[in-house]
């Protein structure tokens, strides 16, 4: 098969590798059908994810048909179309039991990362029976590929752990893909205003069209004034900080309000600043995590009662094998007005009803020769 494949910082390559093979009962091998590229996959690009070794195929976000099944596996069957987490977990563990996922002690963010990841044609699935999402029949199943990591982490990480309420004003600071993901998911808690910074103006736009209510241009430096000013001097009831950078991390507290929640969504490579001498006076509260993906199956329902369109966040296409093309669209994303890119194995576009069986018996056939 072909995969992406990272040889260390600025080094990645289309190539062949082996076809995976089931080393658990518990695993599934998914051939895949689209997969995207997320930030942090250019992190690991710039050899910012010490995890990732070279040799290894990354990404960890896609859609697809299960090919061959563990003796374990009992929720799932071949043929059955998925969507595949960026997390796996086991169920069973202290952190699965209390619904932290990506805290399990046997997966969490292992896909792409410890273990040969998504951007593939074919690719191995460990815990398969409580890591894996069925995509309802009829779905768009781009829509539903935006749910293995992007909007799921807008909603867990930002809008559910900053605890965004009716009424409430709200500050996302940075509007790229995670950040407009961010906008989507606080529409379903009707905060009164939302307001969004960042140096794109293709972006702001954006996200006016997903919620924004005001959105500011902060090249000029002028973001803390202007949010005071909005607010009449008293901040913001929440402030969401996705970039991962001392400037929004400074921002993000010199405009939260009395009572006030931070949430954190950007991943720093360095320590920042946290000014407790001030805002311990505010009672406020500030969280952090990483994306545990519990909310797809509520997520998925919100897509079938028309409530959510997550295909908005799509820009750009490419056939899976065009994938290094992408990475270069992907990381000159202001210039080549990017968001989220899906990228299609060109052989498993949606069959016709008549040629499902077939393809699913081939698929199979070509899996079981290889193992």
């Amino acid at each position: 098969m072909k995969a992406l494949v990272y040889h260390g910082p600025g080094q990645i390559a289309w190539e062949e590798k082996s076809m995976p093979t089931l080393q658990d009962p518990g695993d599934v091998i998914v051939r895949i059908n689209k997969t995207t590229i997320c930030g942090t996959d250019l992190a690991i690009l710039k050899g910012g994810v010490a995890t990732v070794t070279p040799g290894r195929i990354i990404g960890h976000e896609a859609t697809g048909v299960i090919a061959a099944i563990g003796t374990a596996v009992s929720d799932f069957k071949v043929g059955d179309h998925v969507i595949i987490p960026c997390t796996s977990s086991c169920g069973r563990c202290d952190s699965c039991r209390k619904g932290l996922f990506s805290s399990c002690e046997r997966g969490g963010w292992q896909i792409g990362n410890t273990i040969d990841g998504l951007q593939a044609e074919y690719a191995r699935i460990p815990l398969a029976d409580s890591s894996l999402h069925r995509i309802p029949a009829g779905m768009n199943e781009e829509a539903a590929l935006m749910l293995a990591d992007i909007i799921p982490t807008g909603l867990e990480v930002g809008v559910m752990k900053a605890e965004v309420g009716l009424g409430d004003t709200i500050a996302v600071l940075g509007a790229g893909p995670v950040g407009l993901a961010t906008i989507m998911a606080a529409q379903f808690f009707s905060p009164a205003e939302t307001i969004v910074v960042d140096l794109d103006d293709h972006r702001l736009e954006k996200a006016r069209e997903l919620g924004a209510t005001t959105t500011i241009n902060n090249r000029d430096g002028q973001a803390y004034d202007q949010i005071m000013a909005l607010t009449h001097g008293r901040g913001v009831d929440v402030a969401i900080e996705v970039i991962g950078n001392p400037a929004t991390c400074q921002l993000a507290q010199d405009i939260i309000g009395p009572g006030g929640r931070m949430a954190n969504i950007g991943i720093y490579s360095k320590s920042v600043e946290l000014h407790k001498e001030i805002l311990w006076t505010r009672n406020i509260t500030i969280r952090m995590g990483v994306v545990n993906t519990n909310t797809i199956p509520v997520l998925l329902r919100m897509i079938q009662a028309c409530k959510l369109d997550p295909t908005k966040l799509i820009t750009h296409h490419f056939r899976l094998d065009q994938i290094v093309q992408a990475y270069e669209v992907f990381k000159n994303a202001a210039r080549e007005q990017a968001i989220k890119i899906v990228l299609t194995n060109d052989s498993t576009d949606p069959p016709d009803a008549a040629g499902e069986d077939q393809m699913i018996r081939r698929i199979v056939s070509q899996v079981l020769a290889r193992l």
